[in-house]
C-alpha cells in the first residue's frame, strides 16, 4: 500500500486521488473498502441518491460501498491504473509508472447498470465518451436494435 495519496480537486469529475509521490509500475496503491452487501440491497438502498461509490466484486452480485481514498479515484479511458481481485480483496495497482502529483484513475468499465449514461469527462485524445465497458456498450446496441426491430413489425 502507498502512503502520500491526497483528495482534492480534479478537472475529471468534482474530486480525485492524487499521489504526492512517485508509484512504480505494478504497485498495488491502495484496497477499494468498505461494507460488501447485494446488488439488490444496494439498488434498494441508494434508489434515491444520484452518486454512489458502488464496486462490483464479480463475485455473485456483491458490491462494496466504497470508504476511504480508493473511492475518488476517478475513471479515465487512457488510465495509470486497473482494479485487481486479490484474494476477494480489491485492490488498485499501478499500470505504469506513476509521477508525483499525478491524479489516479482507472476504467470502471460499468455494467448491468439501469442508468441510462454514464457519460465519460476523462478528456484524453483516447476517450469512448463512457464509462461503460465495451461489453455493455454492445449489449445496449443489440437492445436498441431489438426495439427499433419491434417497433417496425
Amino acid at each position: 500500500m502507498v502512503s502520500g495519496l491526497v483528495i482534492r480537486s480534479s478537472s475529471i469529475h468534482a474530486a480525485g486521488c492524487y499521489t504526492t509521490q512517485p508509484i512504480k509500475k505494478g504497485s498495488s496503491i491502495v484496497e477499494y473498502d468498505g461494507p460488501r452487501f447485494s446488488k439488490g440491497e444496494a439498488d434498494e438502498r441508494y434508489r434515491d441518491r444520484f452518486v454512489t461509490y458502488l464496486f462490483s466484486t464479480g463475485n455473485k452480485g456483491e458490491v462494496i460501498d466504497g470508504f476511504g481514498a480508493a473511492m475518488f479515484i476517478n475513471h479515465c479511458c487512457e488510465p495509470n491504473c486497473e482494479t485487481e481481485n486479490l484474494d476477494g480483496r480489491i485492490w488498485i495497482v499501478a499500470t505504469r509508472d506513476i509521477s508525483a502529483g499525478e491524479e489516479l484513475t482507472y476504467e470502471y468499465n460499468l455494467h448491468d447498470s439501469d442508468d441510462d449514461e454514464a457519460d465519460c469527462y476523462c478528456g484524453t485524445p483516447k476517450c469512448r465518451g463512457t464509462m461503460f465497458s465495451d461489453e455493455e456498450v454492445k449489449r445496449r446496441a443489440r437492445r436498441q436494435r431489438r426495439k427499433a426491430i419491434a417497433g417496425k413489425r
